[in-house]
């Protein structure tokens, strides 16, 4: 067991050197380790190959990389600069090499909402300073300057963000546990799908803090078995009682009475409470609604999305067949020319939902009305 792994950064920004480093999770469990991104292709394919994932974490890594890229076009645009080349100018062009990266990346990972709000936060911000900037006189180094330092302070905070964030969803989430329970959770939405604590493990690190005695029950969850690999690995290297079971022992499970309460993350919630989240999550619910166990759903308000109506509007991603069919095996274990079906994610009905967790407080059916008005409140 890595018990070290809860002291490495998810994702951070080395500001010395202009790159972002990140736990490679695909190397989960069986090795830790760190490796630096740099280019715009290096970024996509982290976050497109799920070496970093997680909706939060995503959403940090995507602040930080389409700052270092935004590094990398402003020194272009000062070293093919001409003499005569006006700020304006010089904005025009730094601004449309800009929206050509955040448009590449934010094409890598289709449900998660915090891609594009994290690049459309960034944006905001960069559209903003060229504006102030351009018109005000500045000379073209001062302009690069400030557009690239104010982009570096708005993925600063979209970082400490998230930690407080996850600190105050634990908070909330801990009201509803009680010492002993026993707590199922599918897939990962723990501290290496976060900067820190996570969505559905905030309450259950808060807790442990506490000594409440927790057994937390891991779902393994197909196609990339990420609560095998990755939430038992953190919860176990963090002391507690973890046990890892198949995603479709669930049942077996709460018919047996084992499981108290159920916490799972949230890649994307439309306006009605309807949620995406790993495959497999809509089954542990409609089950968790058969034996009367409380189902819990841990969002940040960064992963709601008023814009959506329903679960329907959610586009649900699609990954390759061979993560299914012979990724994780010495030997193929499906025969050639198999037909697949291999959905990323499932969208659980807001029925099934007895409670949205976020850092501004819980919100409860009719999700239409408590969701609207959480999202209008201020942090």
């Amino acid at each position: 067991m890595n018990e070290k792994l809860l002291d490495i950064p998810t994702v951070e920004l080395d500001e010395s050197k202009c790159v972002m480093r990140i736990i490679d999770q695909t190397l989960l469990p069986g090795e830790t380790r760190v490796i630096e991104l740099k280019t715009a292709q290096e970024i996509w394919d982290a976050i497109y190959l799920l070496k970093v994932r997680g909706a939060p974490a995503i959403g940090v890594a995507a602040g930080y990389g389409i700052y270092i890229l935004a590094c990398e076009i402003a020194d272009e645009i000062m070293t093919e600069a001409s003499a005569d080349e006006s700020s304006e100018q010089a904005a025009r062009e730094f601004y449309a090499r800009y929206k050509e990266k955040s448009d590449y990346l934010n094409s890598a990972r289709p449900t998660a909402v915090n891609l594009s709000w994290a690049l459309r936060r960034m944006d905001d911000v960069c559209r903003q300073v060229l504006d102030e900037v351009s018109g005000s006189g500045s000379d073209m180094a001062g302009m690069m300057a400030a557009v690239t330092d104010r982009l570096c302070a708005e993925a600063k905070a979209i970082h400490a963000e998230d930690i407080q964030t996850c600190r105050k969803i634990g908070e909330y989430g801990l009201g509803l546990i009680k010492p002993g329970d026993g707590i199922l959770t599918h897939c990962n939405a723990g501290q290496l799908a976060t900067s820190k604590y996570g969505t559905a493990t905030a309450p259950m690190y808060l807790a442990h803090e506490k000594g409440y005695g927790l057994h937390i029950y891991c779902d393994e969850t197909r196609p990339l078995l990420q609560g095998a690999r990755l939430t038992a690995h953190e919860l176990a290297a963090a002391g507690m009682d973890v046990t890892l079971q198949c995603d479709n022992m669930a049942a077996s499970l709460m018919k047996q009475g084992k499981i108290d309460a159920i916490f799972v993350g949230c890649d994307r919630m439309a306006a009605n409470g309807d949620f995406a989240n790993k495959i497999g999550t809509l089954g542990v619910a409609v089950i968790a609604a058969r034996y009367n166990v409380p189902f819990y759903v841990c969002v940040p308000v960064s992963s709601i999305d008023m814009n959506t109506p329903d679960g329907s509007g959610i586009v649900i991603e699609q990954r390759p067949d061979t993560e299914v069919t012979e990724m994780w095996y010495e030997k193929r274990m499906a025969p050639e020319g198999i037909n697949v079906y291999n959905p990323a994610f499932d969208v659980t009905d807001h029925e099934l939902v007895t409670a949205v967790i976020t850092e501004r407080g819980i919100a409860r059916a009719p999700f239409d009305e408590s969701l609207r008005n959480m999202m209008n409140e201020k942090d």
